[in-house]
């Protein structure tokens, strides 16, 4: 059994475990410390550090951020604070904690362990992951390759980014009718078909506990399921990616 571990940052709290990366699977309950605020680069790699620290690990690290990130350096702030932009956020956790740390977007993430263990498990073709929250996040994959970085829900529709037209947080936060969400959400599937052709959408976030709800009112080409893992998913695609990152390091 290879268990590495995985750290999740989102807006309202910073999660880690360590997980089973060849089942997908968490091997103890994981650990959740409130985002500080203001959520500095300093403040959020401490609260990382004493996630480690409370498993007491001392192995590989997966790190998932809410932003572009690309050779552990963090590329853009639209949903973090501006200080991570230019920050290897890679190098600093692992000064801190003296592990090896591999660094990515949290979408790709969620993608990963999708891909890996959960909804997209075996699908060929393209595989598109997208976390509904209080934005959007996206996930690409060709035959199980991602393209990283890909931030779907920033890409221009209806006159403003598209997480301001489709995001979750209009049903949970703004009290949209759950149909019209989904008739907004088929609008934008449209777009994002026309561009990819994606053989399987994923959809995940929170709100996709409620997928039964909604799926009828949403119109694909492609075949649309539920996320699997979903609260975990950044956690186990987070330590996958680690132990990837580590496989190609030995090669």
């Amino acid at each position: 059994m290879a268990v590495l571990f995985g750290i999740d940052v989102g807006g309202s709290g910073v999660k880690g475990a360590p997980v089973d990366v060849e089942r997908g699977q968490l091997v103890a309950e994981r650990h959740r410390i409130k985002t500080p605020r203001p959520a500095t680069p300093g403040a959020v790699l401490d609260v990382a550090t004493e996630l480690a620290a409370h498993f007491d690990w001392s192995g590989p690290i997966g790190l998932a951020l809410p932003a572009v990130v690309r050779n552990g350096v963090v590329r853009t702030a639209a949903n973090i604070a501006p200080e991570w932009i230019g920050v290897d956020a890679a190098s600093l956790l692992a000064e801190r904690t003296g592990c090896p740390v591999a660094a990515l977007n949290d979408a790709d993430a969620a993608g990963i362990a999708e891909v890996r263990h959960g909804a997209a498990a075996g699908e060929p073709g393209v595989v598109l992951l997208l976390t509904f929250g209080t934005g959007i996040g996206s996930a690409v994959f060709a035959d199980g390759v991602l393209l990283p970085n890909t931030e779907l829900g920033h890409l221009e529709f209806r006159g403003g980014p598209a997480e301001h037209y489709a995001a979750a947080r209009l049903v949970e936060e703004e009290d949209m009718d759950l149909h019209r969400w989904a008739s907004r959400v088929s609008e934008y599937l449209h777009h994002l078909e026309r561009l990819l052709s994606p053989d399987v959408i994923v959809v995940g976030g929170g709100i996709s506990k409620r997928f039964d709800a909604f799926a009828a009112g949403i119109e694909t080409e492609a075949k649309l399921v539920a996320a699997r893992l979903r609260n975990n998913a950044g956690i186990v695609g987070a330590a996958v990616a680690a132990h990837e990152a580590v496989g190609r390091s030995k090669e």
